[in-house]
């Protein structure tokens, strides 16, 4: 009797750990919508390194999640332009996510996409 408590609180805090990672990442996800406005961020993992780039959430058109219509666009296009962000200090001193400047990412370069939740605010790239 005490393997089958066992297998039973086991399921339990498997599921209460479901439901809280389901929740923590959709508050990530509300986060990311609410701070970036219309940018949309992704990690980019290189062979010369990490990126941190911003996309127009215009530009993400589509159902699904958005970092598989990142992955879509680059096995169809073959190339994404980009905006790179960095860490800077915005007009009243805080830190904050700006756009640096606008990169070309080759899909043969591309060895992973991740979606990012900053914590930090985003402003929006510089109008062309």
């Amino acid at each position: 009797m005490p393997a089958r408590i066992d297998a039973v609180s086991m399921l339990q805090g498997l599921a209460l750990g479901l439901l809280f990672t389901t929740a923590a990442s959709r508050l990530g996800t509300d986060r990311a919508h609410a701070a970036g406005g219309g940018v949309v961020l992704f990690r980019v993992v290189t062979m010369r390194g990490d990126l941190l780039i911003g996309v127009l959430r215009q530009d993400l058109a589509g159902s699904g999640a958005e970092v598989d219509r990142l992955a879509a666009r680059f096995a169809q296009e073959g190339q994404v332009s980009a905006w790179r962000y960095l860490p800077r200090r915005g007009a009243d001193g805080t830190t904050c996510l700006a756009a640096r400047d606008q990169v070309c990412l080759l899909r043969q370069d591309v060895l992973m996409l991740e979606a990012q939740a900053p914590a930090l605010p985003v402003l929006p790239p510089p109008k062309a």
